[in-house]
C-alpha cells in the first residue's frame, strides 16, 4: 500500500484511501468520501460502494464493471461538508478509458451524514456551474 493513492490526493493508498476502504477509519468529510469512493471504483471493492451509499438511495445490487479503466479524479468545487457538516456537496471529474476510448464523468454529488457517517446520496451528471 506504498503505491500512491489512485484518489490523485498525493498521498500513499495506506495514508489515504486504505484505511477507509479496509473499514478501519471513516473520511471526516465529504471530499475524503468522494475520494474513497473513486478509489473504491479503481479497486473494484463494491461492497464498499455499497455501504458508502445513503439508505435512501442505495441501490440492491451493486456489479462490479471490469470495462473501464479509472484514470484521474479531478475536484472542482466542494461546498460544505466539513467534519462538523451534516451535508455537502462535491463537485469533479472523473476521467476513465474503456478500451482505447477515453470518457469523463463530470458530476456534482450530494453527501449526508447518515448516523453520523458520511454517505453519497445522489448527484447531477453534467452541472451547469
Amino acid at each position: 500500500m506504498s503505491t500512491p493513492c489512485p484518489c490523485g490526493s498525493g498521498h500513499t493508498l495506506a495514508d489515504c484511501c486504505g484505511p477507509f476502504l479496509a473499514g478501519t477509519s471513516a473520511p471526516p468529510t465529504a471530499e475524503a468520501l468522494m475520494r474513497s469512493r473513486y478509489t473504491a471504483f479503481t479497486q473494484g471493492a463494491v461492497e464498499y460502494l455499497r455501504t458508502t451509499w445513503h439508505s435512501s438511495t442505495r441501490p440492491h445490487e451493486i456489479a462490479a464493471d471490469p470495462a473501464p479503466t479509472w484514470i484521474g479524479l479531478k475536484i472542482l468545487t466542494t461546498k460544505a461538508g466539513g467534519p462538523e457538516a451534516t451535508e455537502g456537496w462535491v463537485e469533479f471529474v472523473a476521467r476513465y478509458r474503456i478500451g482505447r476510448r477515453s470518457f469523463r464523468l463530470h458530476e456534482r454529488s450530494r453527501f449526508v451524514r447518515e448516523d453520523g457517517v458520511w454517505r453519497y446520496v445522489d448527484g447531477v451528471l453534467d452541472p451547469l456551474r
